[in-house]
């Protein structure tokens, strides 16, 4: 799979520090793939960085909800919410970004989930929100706009923010590819559920192995 620096683009998502081993949400291995990214994005002329960043007392957070715990769903107006511990909180150090993530091929760094009532796993729009609409970022324009046609999809966590991020690419017009061995999962026990999903929306599946710069 040859790589076209001007039509192709990464997407980094969300490798920050409460994904991350001794985080408040830590994806197991999370920090084995930080590297092999920093290795890869300079091969690319545009990179997005997704930045989770929560306000205090966010939908997804169990403690917004009396009596209820981490790793339950909650039934909303909404749909169904998957509630997490406290993660990411805006200005917090577990919602920086891993050091290790190379700043100087950073073309973008995209914040979601910036809204109290409505919960982003997508970079590219949110989720279901109150008035049942998924309002866009804007990453899909910018990137068209940047004459993108190609999106590389790696980060945390590939059940959840890498998942919906793939899918919505392909929805917004985009070839989209997830690097699976640049991605750890939530609940990587249910990896078929999630190989189904972006079968289902188009998403491509690769290894940065099978890249050629």
């Amino acid at each position: 799979m040859r790589l076209d620096r001007e039509k192709d683009a990464l997407i980094v998502v969300d490798l920050q520090h409460d994904f991350l081993p001794g985080g408040a949400l830590a994806v197991g291995d999370g920090d084995a793939i930080i590297e092999p990214i920093a290795r890869l994005a300079p091969a690319f002329g545009t990179v997005v960085a997704t930045q989770d960043w929560h306000p205090r007392g966010h939908v997804s957070f169990a403690s917004a909800h009396a009596g209820r715990r981490p790793f339950e769903t909650a039934a909303l107006p909404q749909g169904p919410q998957e509630l997490w511990p406290d993660h990411c909180v805006q200005g917090t150090r577990g919602a920086a970004l891993h050091e290790g993530v190379p700043d100087a091929a950073v073309t973008l760094v995209l914040r979601k989930g910036t809204r109290r009532e409505v919960d982003s796993y997508s970079a590219f729009r949110e989720n279901v929100g109150p008035d049942g609409g998924r309002p866009t970022t804007g990453l899909g324009a910018w990137l068209a706009a940047r004459g993108v046609r190609r999106v590389f999809v790696v980060g945390l966590a590939r059940d959840f923010c890498v998942r919906a991020t793939a899918a919505d690419a392909v929805a917004e017009g985009l070839e989209a590819v997830v690097l699976d061995d640049l991605t750890r999962a939530v609940f990587p026990e249910r990896s078929a559920e999630t190989d189904a999903a972006l079968a289902r929306a188009g998403v491509e599946r690769a290894t940065a192995g099978d890249l050629e710069r």
